[in-house]
């Protein structure tokens, strides 16, 4: 199960006591800013991407979107983001929990522009019902973070 590995994951770093486990779904935006009683710009939720023939993560706040100009800019090819399938495969995580944690190895992370707004802000965890709170300066140290990147707009 994803949030085993990313648990075995924090435990390396001391924080695995941190992560938050909820009987209701964090799978979107909505449902993950409901269980934890905040704004839905705080979730910081992972979009996954195929650039080159491999995956490639963009976190960001989740009040935005990604810009496909601005996408196209960064990374010299239009945004197709994976499938389910892809996602689960390529990655190590299965959509509703996809988060930077315990990645499969040549998953390159990105975080986005839109997420240093925030003191903190709330990944998941590996699984659809699960999160942790995290300063960006630990969201940069544990993601393994490729460079911060502009690829969003607010959504409309």
């Amino acid at each position: 199960m994803s949030i085993e590995k990313v648990r075995e994951y924090f435990k390396g770093f001391g924080i695995d006591d941190r992560i938050l486990e909820f009987d209701v779904s964090s799978a979107t935006v909505a449902l993950a800013a409901k269980a934890l009683g905040c704004e839905e710009s705080r979730i910081a939720k992972t979009l996954s991407f195929l650039v080159d023939e491999k995956a490639v993560l963009i976190v960001c706040a989740g009040d935005v979107k990604i810009d496909n100009a601005k996408f196209k800019a960064q990374f010299k090819t239009k945004a197709k983001m994976l499938t389910a399938q892809q996602a689960a495969e390529l990655i190590g995580h299965a959509v509703g929990g996809v988060c930077p944690f315990a990645v499969n190895e040549g998953v390159r992370v990105f975080l986005d522009e839109s997420l240093k707004r925030f003191e903190t802000v709330f990944p998941a965890c590996g699984s659809s019902n699960s999160a942790i709170e995290l300063e960006i300066g630990e969201l940069e140290k544990y993601s393994g973070y490729e460079k911060w990147v502009d690829v969003s707009r607010a959504i409309q």
